[in-house]
């Protein structure tokens, strides 16, 4: 797992995804729910406290709309508000930005829509809440019982049926018997759950400060515009730049056209977070699976010739293989100047 000051921890990489469920337990002393002060904006609701939420069961999730392993729990938190808030049960989205596009109010505004949420959500633009909750994770569930205790924490993907056994059984203490049988989930191309048997490939960031098994030669120049030259034959889990990048401490941006990153990956998806960069228009590229169309293994983001465009900082889903899963050379070229590109996930 990944650490650092501002950052603290996701549930991420090759080794991580083999453990997303990290834990669903009773928490150790029901300490009380902290505070949840700090907010920077609301959506879908006024500002709450505790004291508001007092006598309800809570699900408070902290999330980013960014992050891959936080967008495949939405299904779940989707249904279970539909089904149980006639009961009880309140959700709260805590949004705790991973990248700095993400304390934006409008960007986590059109997520909030373009993910279908309609339970409150609050913007922890500065970790405020996260810190009062003593946080480390995305994503990350705290199950607080009518009386305002967190009765079991969650970390990390999956568990869905044990969690929501112990939402039921939360609701039946609060003397709000719910229904027994658990509820069905359906959600996008990105929300779909990962093949975690078939990830051999970690989070990787293209930002300076955390960038690992960069391959191209010289390795990365900092904050400075550099020409790359092409790289061949990476090895597994290896990355390059070809053409002239801008690599700053937490993505990087194409100071010229047509530059390429070039990644050795085995997974069943891969995902690269993007964004238009300063100028904000829109950024051509293509995508290449060893060095051909990705035709019938193309993501959502793309057509089966490798095209797309990205228009607004997100999660860009760019291939989804077919089995049998393999060793691939993943290419992507963008067209026009000023694309900024932060992260590989992978599903």
């Amino acid at each position: 797992m990944l650490s650092s000051p501002r950052l603290r921890r996701r549930v991420v990489g090759a080794l991580a995804t083999l453990l997303l469920v990290l834990s669903l337990a009773p928490a150790a002393k029901a300490e009380k729910m902290p505070a949840l002060t700090g907010a920077t904006a609301w959506f879908n609701s006024k500002p709450l406290s505790a004291a508001d939420l007092r006598g309800k069961v809570v699900l408070v999730d902290f999330w980013a709309y960014s992050c891959i392993n936080c967008i495949r729990t939405l299904p779940a938190m989707r249904a279970w508000n539909e089904r149980y808030k006639g009961a009880g049960l309140v959700i709260l989205g805590v949004h705790t930005p991973e990248f700095s596009f993400e304390a934006d109010p409008a960007k986590v505004e059109k997520a909030v829509r373009r993910f279908g949420i309609t339970y409150p959500v609050a913007l922890d633009a500065n970790h405020a809440i996260w810190a009062a909750f003593r946080n480390q994770y995305w994503p990350a569930h705290y199950l607080v019982d009518a009386t305002g205790r967190i009765r079991f924490t969650h970390f990390g993907e999956g568990g869905e049926e044990e969690e929501e056994h112990q939402i039921q059984k939360l609701l039946a203490e609060r003397n709000s018997p719910a229904p027994k049988a658990n509820v069905r989930m359906t959600g996008s191309a990105t929300e779909q759950p990962a093949d975690f048997a078939s990830i051999h490939s970690p989070e990787t960031y293209l930002g300076y400060a955390r960038a690992e098994r960069f391959a191209s030669p010289g390795g990365l120049a900092h904050e400075a515009p550099h020409t790359y030259i092409a790289q061949k034959n990476l090895s597994l889990n290896d990355w390059a730049f070809t053409g002239r990048w801008t690599d700053h401490e937490h993505s990087a941006v194409l100071a010229a056209p047509n530059g390429l990153i070039l990644f050795r990956f085995h997974a069943r998806d891969l995902h690269l977070v993007l964004g238009p960069g300063t100028a904000a228009k829109p950024v051509r590229f293509r995508v290449l699976i060893d060095g051909h169309a990705p035709g019938a293994d193309h993501g959502a983001d793309i057509d089966e010739q490798g095209y797309g465009i990205v228009t607004e900082d997100r999660l860009y889903q760019l291939i989804r293989q077919h089995a049998p899963i393999r060793d691939r050379s993943f290419e992507v070229q963008f067209f026009d100047t000023g694309v900024e590109a932060f992260s590989f996930t992978f599903g």
